[in-house]
C-alpha cells in the first residue's frame, strides 16, 4: 500500500495522534483540524509581450487564537491548496512551540518565478497584495518570504500595501530589506536557529560538533546559511550538499564560498571543482553524522528511510519526513529535530522584526542572535522534557507543547 503524501492529510494524522494522547476533547480536535479562514483568488497580470496571464493564489489562515497570523508566501509551480494549509497549520505549531503571541497562516501562488521577469514578478506580487490586502495587518495576519520570494519580493507588496492604506505600516510584512524596516539577521535566521537547535542536540547525544560530518539537501537560502554558519561558527564538517538539478560530495568538506561562488555563476551546486557529482537520492543515505533536509516536503519516505545512516536528522525543511518513515527513522534509533522546532528561527526573528517596527527601534544584529538562542533553546527543552515525561518520540513531544497551548488558548475565549 503507497503512502499517503498529501501534505495536508500528514499536517492532521500528526495533529491526531497528539490529540489522542492529551485526550483532548471531540470538539477541540475538531475545530484545530481545519483552518479557521482561507482564500482563493485569481490574479491577472499583464505580461512582457504584452498579454495578460491569470495565476491562481492562496491565503490560509489556520488559526489566531494566540495572536495575529504569522506565515510566509510560496510562489512555486507546484503550489496546492492542501499544501498551503499543511503550512499554515505547522506555522500554527511552530509559533506555540516557540512560545510567541502569533498564530498560523500562509500563502501561495501557483507560478515559476524562474520563468518571469523582474517586471512580471512586481506585477504579481502587487497583484497578490491587493487581492490579501483586506483581510492582513499587523494585528490580523503578517506574511513574510518563503519558497521562491524574498526582500525584494516584501518590498514591493509592502509597497502595494501602504499605497492602498495611504499610510506607513512596517509591521505588515515581514522578511523585508533592511531599509524599509527589516530586522538585522532575519535572513539568515532559519539556518541559525536550526543550528542552535542541532547544537543542543548534539549535546544531548554527547556529540562534539567540530569536525562532525553533515551533508544538506536543499541550497536555497537556508541551505546554503546552514552550510556557512555551521561551517564557520559550528565547526560543522559539511560534506556534501544539494539542489534540485542534484548533488556534490567531497569527504574532506565543502568551502561554502567556492560552492556559493559556483553556484551563482552556473545556477546549479553540480560541476562544482573538486566535488564528485552525486543524485539527490544518494545524499540523503550518505554515512554522516548529521542529515539536514531543507529543501521541501516528503524528501524521507517509507522507501528510503530505512537506507538513512545519520545520528541525528535536523529537518530545516517543512514536512520533510512522512509519518511512515518517521516511524522507521525511530526505530533506527536516530534524534529527530522536528520541523517545526528546528527550522523555528525564521518566524521567531520574523517576531523580533515585528516588534522592532512596533517601536521604531531597531537592534543589533548580535541581539537578535542572543535572544533567538534563547528563545529556541527555551523551545527545544520544553519538548525534550515532554519527550522525556511522556516517553514519546521528540516530534510528538512538539505537538503536545504546541497543542495544549493553542487549545488553552481557544478555551479561554470560549470558542469552543
Amino acid at each position: 500500500m503507497s503512502e499517503n503524501l498529501n501534505p495536508f492529510a500528514i499536517a492532521q494524522a500528526q495533529l491526531d495522534e497528539a490529540a489522542a494522547i492529551l485526550q483532548l476533547d471531540e470538539a477541540m480536535h475538531q475545530f484545530l483540524r481545519e483552518p479557521m479562514r482561507e482564500f482563493h483568488f485569481t490574479i491577472p497580470v499583464r505580461l512582457d509581450d504584452g498579454t495578460t496571464r491569470s495565476f491562481r493564489g492562496f491565503r490560509v489562515q489556520y488559526n489566531d487564537a494566540r495572536g495575529p497570523g504569522k506565515g510566509g508566501i510560496r510562489f512555486h509551480p507546484d503550489e496546492t491548496i492542501d499544501t498551503v494549509r499543511a503550512l499554515a497549520a505547522w506555522m500554527t505549531w511552530k509559533t506555540a512551540v516557540s512560545d510567541i503571541p502569533l498564530g498560523g497562516a500562509k500563502g501561495g501562488v501557483i507560478c515559476d518565478p524562474r520563468e518571469m521577469s523582474p517586471g512580471e514578478l512586481e506585477r504579481l506580487s502587487r497583484g497578490y497584495m491587493r487581492r490579501i490586502a483586506p483581510y492582513i495587518g499587523p494585528t490580523r495576519d503578517v506574511p513574510a518570504p518563503d519558497v521562491h520570494t524574498n526582500p525584494q519580493i516584501m518590498a514591493w507588496m509592502l509597497d502595494e500595501y501602504e499605497t492602498l492604506v495611504n499610510h506607513h505600516e512596517p509591521g505588515v510584512i515581514t522578511g523585508k530589506p533592511l531599509a524599509l524596516g527589516g530586522s538585522q539577521g532575519r535572513t539568515p535566521a532559519t539556518a541559525m536557529g536550526g543550528l542552535f537547535t542541532i547544537r543542543n542536540a548534539a549535546e544531548l547525544l554527547d556529540m562534539s560538533l567540530n569536525g562532525t560530518s553533515c551533508a544538506i539537501q536543499g541550497y536555497g537560502n537556508v541551505g546554503s546559511w546552514a552550510h556557512r554558519l555551521g561551517t564557520e561558527k559550528f565547526g560543522l564538517k559539511v560534506v556534501a550538499v544539494s539542489d534540485e538539478f542534484g548533488g556534490i560530495y567531497n569527504p574532506h568538506g565543502l568551502d561554502p564560498q567556492v560552492v556559493s561562488d559556483h553556484l551563482w555563476r552556473t545556477g546549479k551546486v553540480a560541476d562544482c571543482p573538486e566535488t564528485e557529482n552525486i543524485a539527490n537520492a544518494e545524499l540523503l543515505e550518505l554515512d554522516v553524522d548529521i542529515l539536514i533536509p531543507a529543501a521541501i516536503e516528503n524528501q524521507l519516505t517509507a522507501n528510503n528511510a530505512h537506507k538513512i545512516r545519520a545520528k541525528i536528522v535536523a529537518e530545516l525543511a517543512n514536512g520533510p519526513t512522512t509519518p511512515e518513515a518517521d516511524a522507521i527513522l525511530q526505530d533506527k534509533g536516530i534524534y529527530i529535530i522536528p520541523d517545526f522546532l528546528c527550522n523555528a528561527g525564521g518566524v521567531i526573528v520574523s517576531y523580533f522584526e515585528g516588534v522592532q517596527n512596533g517601536y521604531q527601534y531597531y537592534w543589533e544584529e548580535e541581539m537578535v542572535n542572543e535572544r533567538l538562542d534563547r528563545k529556541i533553546s527555551t523551545a527545544f527543552e520544553a519538548v525534550h522534557n515532554m519527550a522525556q515525561n511522556r516517553q514519546v518520540p521528540a516530534r510528538v513531544a512538539a505537538y503536545l507543547v504546541a497543542v495544549t497551548r493553542v487549545a488553552e488558548a481557544v478555551r479561554l475565549r470560549g470558542w469552543v
